[in-house]
């Protein structure tokens, strides 16, 4: 058996290190370093631009099994700064087109190999997420330690300018029939002659799809965008909406000039306290029009109605997070995507908390019932994950008079 020499290295910022196989481009990822207990998904994990600025360890040991392809982009480019994992398998799966190890070279992602993931993630759950950096072995780890304490924290960075469109657009792609769950096949009977295949977002022929035709969406929906994630625009489409997205520093005026029927708030990375003009400009908006909240768009929501926000000491990532009761009394399985949560002593006023998470008990959704609006901390969209929650499109539908 030939072993190969180690190439590259992690290094955290109280100076614990794994050394593995480094690929991609020479030039070092600096971020922070968190933890993904997801089974599969990987490709979505490294397209959502909620994991800006971070360095995921995925803890499953076997990554890269079923490839990569076109259609499960969450945008068009990986976001985050690297990715690590114990071993990158060959892909095979007849929907893949690349593997995940060179699509991510592709990409210029740094990528490192062959390190004990499970003992990173333990050393995390102790101390916390930390910075840290991915570095070739030829640079020293004295000179990668110093990198590494000058980057800056993820507390205070305002992550949504970084991701977010630079100019307002209309999405029109849903979902395929077979990828919705039983809560998402809202089109009625009689009406899927109306479905026809169609582009995603405006001028982009990523990936086909199936969207309403004609008049069949019923409702304006302007999304503000701190880094969505597409099956989130997608979802709306599915129930029915008009899409038009908007940048993140797009001002509450330019939105409501469009007549829309509810507002998203959507998913994106960094610290929510720190997404600059986005609390004053929701405040506009909070009470004139429905809005729902996802993720980050949940903080923000809370932050522009008094609330507070904190930072996790390591998150919640992965797709298997139990969140209850909601207002049946299920117990849903959720996806998970987060390093700040909603502080339950400092509560928005008027805001009832709606689910907390089994895990650790902290808030998980808070509706607002003075404003008609309501947020989840979690992805009711999945992609990928369990779809629980995904009859929570429904209810803003419901919200907008559907």
């Amino acid at each position: 058996m030939i072993r190969r020499a180690k190439t590259g290295y992690l290094l955290l910022e109280d100076g614990r290190m794994w050394e593995g196989w480094l690929y991609g481009v020479e030039s070092e990822a600096l971020g922070e370093v968190v933890f993904n207990t997801a089974q599969t998904g990987y490709q979505e994990v490294t397209t959502d631009p909620s994991y800006w600025g971070q360095i995921v360890v995925m803890t499953q040991p076997h990554i890269g099994n079923t490839g990569v392809n076109p259609d499960d982009y969450e945008a068009h480019r990986p976001n985050l700064a690297g990715f690590i994992a114990r071993s990158f398998e060959i892909p095979s799966n007849w929907r893949s087109t690349q593997s995940l190890k060179d699509y991510l070279i592709k990409f210029g992602i740094p990528a490192l190999e062959g390190i004990d993931t499970r003992a990173v993630t333990q050393h995390l759950r102790i101390v916390g997420a930390l910075r840290g950096g991915v570095f070739p072995l030829s640079l020293s780890s004295e000179e990668a330690l110093q990198r590494v304490l000058g980057h800056p924290s993820m507390e205070g960075l305002d992550g949504a300018r970084e991701v977010c469109c630079r100019k307002p657009y209309d999405w029109t792609l849903g979902s395929p029939v077979e990828w919705r769950g039983l809560t998402e096949a809202i089109v009625s009977e009689g009406e899927e002659e109306g479905l026809e295949d169609g582009p995603g977002a405006t001028g982009d022929l990523f990936s086909p799809g199936r969207r309403l035709s004609g008049d069949r969406s019923r409702f304006r929906v302007a999304v503000w965008d701190y880094g969505v994630k597409r099956n989130i625009l997608r979802r709306l489409v599915d129930v029915g909406a008009e899409v038009r997205v908007y940048p993140a520093f797009s001002p509450a005026e330019e939105l409501l000039e469009s007549r829309p029927d509810g507002i998203l708030l959507s998913n994106g990375p960094g610290d929510p306290a720190a997404v600059v003009g986005a609390i004053s400009e929701i405040r506009k908006v909070a009470g004139r029009i429905p809005i729902f909240g996802i993720c980050l768009g949940h903080q923000l929501l809370a932050l522009a109605t008094g609330g507070r926000t904190y930072k996790m000491k390591f998150g919640h990532r992965g797709i298997n997070h139990p969140c209850a009761p909601d207002a049946t009394g299920r117990v849903l399985v959720t996806v998970h995507n987060h390093g700040f949560a909603v502080d339950g002593e400092r509560l928005p006023k008027g805001a009832v908390v709606t689910l907390r998470s089994l895990n650790d008990n902290t808030i998980e959704g808070l509706d607002y019932p003075e404003l008609n609006a309501f947020s989840v901390q979690f992805h009711p969209e999945a992609s990928p994950g369990p779809h629980d929650a995904s009859d929570l499109f429904l209810e803003f539908r419901r919200r907008m008079g559907g």
